[in-house]
């Protein structure tokens, strides 16, 4: 699995396992980057090695390590994607550039431990903090029984909205990570209630659990063991579709009690408290990573955040930690408008091993920006454009175009141009062998937006002589246009590797892959004493 890049090229050092570990357990600033595609990634990598596919580059990359003189060390698993991956780096201003020797075979080779999945280092935390506060649970007959029985009880989704609505335990409603602390007092107002946390499988329902005993509230917690896997394995049936979400608003006394709850769990972790005097000072240093992370609701952020603020909801920055603030011994700054999601949010970063401090002091007048964030990118290459109407002409006219669609396999799959292939951005020179060359007289990029595709026609036209177009507005535009799209695997030049099928998601898993996926948890515990970097503390 080769892909292409410029002919000219630098020779980059190559770093030993050795000098990874010992930069990892001295706490500096590296960036593990693994620029191979999700599903490879799943199978086998270091426990700090954050998941930045060369296909998606520079959509990501000035976002997740936005410091160009950071120590980036790149890998793959021998594809030649890692050499690739530095030069593009450097193209891009990036000054201290490494390739891990060997990949992720050498460090195996060296005596390093290699993780499966993704989010490896949230999830084999969330193992250790219930090992070492023996996190309260139930198993999925216990709840049902409960259930059954009508006892006093709540069944709060620590899952993303999202995931949620796909499918959830009856009666449940969804509570997103963060927002359990700050809204469980408003859903179980009597002490007496039992409040139960779920998930899909395990991190987030402990994480979940633990918060909620960790803020000292008074009623009985319990995480329900083994989330939606341990339900369904059990044989109980779940809902799909459902739309109970958290009540807006808090009880001023409750809250009030939250507020100072959380900001003791967060004392106890030892997460700072930044004024915003002093995030300006933080901001100016130039040699440390900064990162800064609005954790309210996505509405609640483009409502009006904080300029420099990224949206990055508490209970999935807990989760996906990786994904977020991929420079391993960076500092994190959290913000909320309520003194509580902030804090519980940071106690679990600081107990991941983060430099984390949540900003007080801020008034409404700060949350001034609305909208997403508009994420810094390199510049576009220039590119020859085609509208969608044009496109459509010459489709119908001959097969001499071929639109190649590199958006995320799942939404090709979803709806495409009709016609269109799938490649992945990093295995062109290997797409083109399976197109019918013999008749093509162009090339049309094209994506969701065009985004991606506008970084993807330079590499197209550095190993072809045909003339490479970019689909003005993506696929988006096209249906705009009101013309007419199709669905399906119709045609796929690259494997369906860029997304990591995830047995604890839908409910079409062989039920010995969601059995598998839980014994990998357990045994999470164990592999992070044998691989020996991580710095997680429980307190």
């Amino acid at each position: 699995m080769s892909a292409t890049f410029p002919s000219t090229s630098i020779d980059f050092a190559h770093i030993s396992y050795q000098q990874v570990r010992s930069a990892l357990l001295a706490r500096h600033e590296i960036a593990l980057l693994d620029v191979r595609e999700e599903a490879p990634h799943a199978v086998a990598h270091p426990l700090f090695a954050a998941n930045l596919p060369l296909s998606q580059f520079e959509l990501l990359i000035y976002s997740r390590v936005p410091r160009r003189d950071t120590t980036v060390v790149v890998l793959d698993d021998g594809e030649g994607l890692a050499e690739i991956a530095a030069q593009r780096l450097h193209m891009l201003g990036y000054s201290d550039i490494s390739i891990l020797e060997g990949g992720v075979r050498g460090w195996l080779a060296a005596g390093g431990e290699l993780f499966q999945d993704v989010n490896a280092p949230s999830k084999a935390f969330g193992e250790l903090v219930e090992s070492r506060s023996h996190t309260p649970s139930l198993s999925a007959q216990e709840v049902k029984a409960l259930l059954d029985a009508n006892e006093d009880l709540v069944v709060l989704d620590a899952r993303r909205f999202d995931e949620y609505q796909n499918m959830n335990i009856p009666g449940s409603v969804s509570v997103p990570g963060a927002e359990l602390a700050l809204r469980v007092r408003t859903l179980a107002p009597n002490p007496k209630t039992r409040v139960i946390v779920n998930c899909a499988g395990r991190t987030r329902s402990i994480i979940g659990t633990q918060s909620l005993v960790n803020l000292g509230i008074p009623n009985q917690v319990h995480a329900l063991r083994n989330g939606t896997i341990g339900w369904t394995l059990a044989g109980q049936k779940l809902e799909h579709g459902s739309d109970r979400c958290f009540p807006e608003g808090t009880n001023p006394e409750t809250a009030r009690q939250a507020v100072d709850d959380a900001r003791a769990v967060a004392d106890r972790a030892g997460v700072l408290q930044l004024s915003w005097e002093h995030l300006q000072v933080w901001r100016q240093e130039l040699t440390r990573t900064t990162y800064q992370f609005d954790v309210r609701t996505p509405g609640e952020y483009e409502a009006g955040h904080i300029s420099g603020f990224l949206s990055a909801p508490g209970g999935q920055l807990v989760q996906e930690t990786e994904a977020n603030a991929t420079v391993r011994g960076a500092r994190i700054v959290l913000v909320d408008d309520d003194g509580v999601r902030a804090n519980m949010t940071g106690s679990w970063l600081a107990q991941m091993g983060w430099e984390v401090a949540v900003l007080d002091g801020v008034d409404q007048i700060h949350f001034n920006e609305t909208g997403r964030a508009r994420p810094l990118l390199p510049p576009v290459p220039v590119s020859e454009i085609v509208t969608p109407e044009t496109l459509s002409r010459w489709l119908q006219e001959s097969d001499a175009t071929v639109v190649l669609d590199v958006s995320a396999s799942a939404n090709y799959v979803k709806q495409h141009i009709p016609g269109a292939w799938f490649v992945l951005r990093s295995q062109l020179q290997q797409a083109l062998k399976q197109l019918p060359w013999q008749r093509v007289q162009r090339y049309v990029l094209t994506c969701g937006s065009g985004s991606l595709a506008a970084y993807a026609t330079a590499d197209l036209a550095r190993i072809t002589d045909l003339p490479v177009f970019l689909l003005n507005g993506g696929n988006a535009a096209w249906k705009a246009a009101g013309l007419p799209l199709e669905s399906g695997e119709t045609r796929l030049a690259s494997p369906r590797i860029d997304r990591y099928r995830r047995p604890y998601e839908g409910t079409d898993n062989p039920a010995s892959a969601m059995q598998a996926y839980l014994d990998w948890e357990f045994g999470l515990v164990e592999q992070l004493g044998r691989d020996g970097t991580h710095g997680f503390r429980v307190i």
